[in-house]
């Protein structure tokens, strides 16, 4: 994996916990909206807006870089419409990146099979 892919996905990676717990937090100024006086909905949609475009550009960049095929690319994508969905990518890109840095080492040392 070279500079720029682990790069686009440590991106994708960081922005994706951040976007999952606004996404909670919007729904739950949501609720509140509705049964207080309580309104916290503007300020919440604009800063989860904002990063969920950030997920969704880099995101692209991720597909792009990693050449992740059509049904990875999905999967990362449904999950940052899920309201727990970052936690998941965010876990799963991690693994990912700890497995690439373990091929790495192992192709490095002269591991077979790596």
């Amino acid at each position: 994996m070279d500079l720029k892919t682990a790069t686009a996905l440590r991106r994708l990676r960081l922005v994706s916990a951040p976007e999952a717990i606004s996404f909670l937090l919007l729904l739950v100024c949501s609720v509140l909206k509705r049964t207080t006086d309580f309104n916290a909905v503007p300020v919440m949609g604009a800063v989860h807006g904002g990063l969920f475009v950030l997920y969704v550009i880099f995101w692209a960049d991720a597909w792009n870089r990693a050449k992740w095929s059509l049904k990875t690319a999905a999967l990362y994508f449904v999950l940052s419409v899920l309201p727990t969905g970052g936690f998941f990518a965010e876990r799963k890109l991690r693994r990912e990146a700890e497995d690439a840095v373990i091929a790495t080492r192992a192709r490095k040392e002269g591991v077979v099979g790596a």
